[in-house]
């Protein structure tokens, strides 16, 4: 039921169009919450990123495009201009005088691209053997062997650390295929 709310909710009706708002620097999510509050229909991809500070690393869900956030209007029906005026947001994107629409397809690919939560995952085809890149957790960044995927959605990855070969088991999700 979870996936048909959010299908509907970003399903496009008669006139609407995805657009481009700016928002102010780290405001994005207040932003969404906002636009929600006024009845506008809003999508802020994210993804998982690991930081790194003092001896402490924790990941966590960040805009994909900072400082960006899409949102669904129906520029002849809505009064679209009080977006401006909305906490979080800078400006939305203009033409002139008329917002610019996102091209067809671009936003419904990022949304069908995403769980739940509005975090991107990317499934490419993943085989043992595949050299594959960590996303997230102590490990980030740190490139590995594929060495077995499971219906559970869970990797085990044989990572090339100092001390020579380690075993890894991750989630699917914090894994990408090296490029």
């Amino acid at each position: 039921m979870a996936t048909e709310n959010r299908a509907s909710r970003y399903e496009l009706r008669s006139g609407d169009r995805w657009y481009v708002a700016m928002t102010l620097p780290r405001k994005e999510r207040m932003a969404a919450a906002n636009l929600d509050n006024q009845d506008f229909r809003s999508f802020l991809p994210l993804q998982l990123l690991t930081l790194r500070h003092a001896r402490k690393i924790r990941t966590e869900l960040v805009p994909v495009f900072a400082r960006y956030i899409f949102v669904i209007i129906n520029a002849d029906r809505q009064r679209w201009r009080s977006i401006n005026g909305t906490l979080g947001i800078a400006r939305l994107i203009t033409d002139g005088e008329k917002p610019l629409a996102v091209a067809p397809g671009i936003v419904e690919t990022l949304i069908q691209s995403s769980n739940e939560k509005g975090a991107l995952v990317f499934q490419t085809d993943l085989v043992a053997g595949d050299k594959v890149r960590l996303l997230a957790g102590p490990f980030a960044e740190t490139f590995g062997v594929l060495q077995r995927l499971d219906g559970a959605g869970r990797v085990q990855l044989m990572l090339d650390l100092i001390g020579g070969p380690v075993k890894v088991s991750v989630s699917r999700d914090m894994v990408a295929a090296a490029r």
